[in-house]
């Protein structure tokens, strides 16, 4: 997971509405203020909600920093997770959390957005997965959990770990896995603004790119990194999951070049195996804060899931 992911509580509903509609679209309560023609409390230098945006709604260990990486080095805004308004306002890209769990109200924020679905073998998403959740579940704690509330929330909604007796097992995530993927599938069933992706397979790349109408001719893209952790740093991830720029021993660099295959060019390979730091030890001038403040500090959209 990324940085930013213990934070101060903002203002947010969570709870379910009870009243899900299944007209394609979830009822959304659009604040005033995000409708820049009825509304000057956003400076012009922030995007409209009509400018495109590119969401990555596929669940965490499914590739999203590899995701977020090679967008960065197309030029893109990038957020590898959003608690705020302004975080969502600045980036042109946002991925996991809460992305997975609430592209229904995004959509309706942002009409003009794009959708990528990532998908994994599930032999090696489940395993991944397990790892990841088991260092987190003491900070999802919805009352002693220092993660962020969006996040708790998040994972909550997706994962129901306050309502299974072991929110590891097997089963349980592929359940998880399975039921989100049956949503996402059925609600952007037929549109062209929606894209499902295999990062692992050949050429992947450049059908993302193809798709948000992007050059495949870039010259950083096979420039980026990736850090190895040692056995005391993976026992420390939370901590470096949850707060950004904190300071850390530093491990050895290793480049890893986006190979390009006869398909194209291919994802580089990131947050492999016990790493679940990457996106907090990549450094780019266009990455977002997910705490981004604006004109209302660090409030988040006030809708509900």
């Amino acid at each position: 997971m990324p940085d930013n992911a213990n934070n101060s509580p903002i203002t947010t509903h969570v709870q379910p509405t009870g009243n899900a509609k299944h007209t394609g679209h979830s009822q959304v309560a659009k604040p005033a203020e995000m409708n820049p023609a009825n509304s000057n409390t956003l400076s012009s230098e922030q995007a409209s909600v009509e400018k495109q945006k590119v969401f990555i709604i596929g669940l965490p260990r499914t590739g999203t920093t590899s995701v977020s990486v090679a967008l960065l080095e197309q030029g893109l805004k990038v957020a590898h997770m959003a608690f705020t308004k302004q975080a969502f306002m600045l980036a042109d890209a946002i991925s996991d959390v809460p992305c997975f769990s609430d592209y229904r109200q995004l959509d309706d924020l942002f009409p003009q957005a794009k959708f990528v679905y990532l998908e994994r073998d599930m032999a090696k998403w489940v395993p991944s997965m397990q790892m990841l959740l088991g260092k987190m579940l003491p900070h999802l704690e919805a009352k002693s959990g220092r993660f962020h509330p969006i996040m708790k929330r998040s994972f909550r909604h997706t994962f129901a770990i306050d309502k299974v007796a072991d929110p590891v097992d097997e089963a349980h995530l592929i359940d998880c896995y399975q039921r989100h993927q049956n949503e996402v599938l059925a609600y952007f069933h037929g549109r062209e603004d929606f894209i499902t992706l295999d990062i692992s397979h050949a050429g992947s790349l450049s059908r993302l790119l193809q798709f948000l109408g992007l050059t495949t001719d870039c010259p950083t893209l096979g420039q980026v990194t990736d850090r190895a952790f040692s056995d005391s740093q993976i026992k420390s991830a939370p901590t470096q999951i949850s707060q950004e720029g904190t300071s850390q021993e530093k491990a050895a660099v290793q480049s890893l070049p986006v190979n390009t295959s006869e398909h194209g060019l291919d994802f580089p390979k990131l947050n492999a195996g016990t790493h679940v730091a990457a996106w907090h030890e990549y450094k780019h001038p266009n990455k977002v804060n997910s705490n981004s403040a604006g004109p209302q500090s660090r409030k988040f959209f006030d809708y509900t899931l």
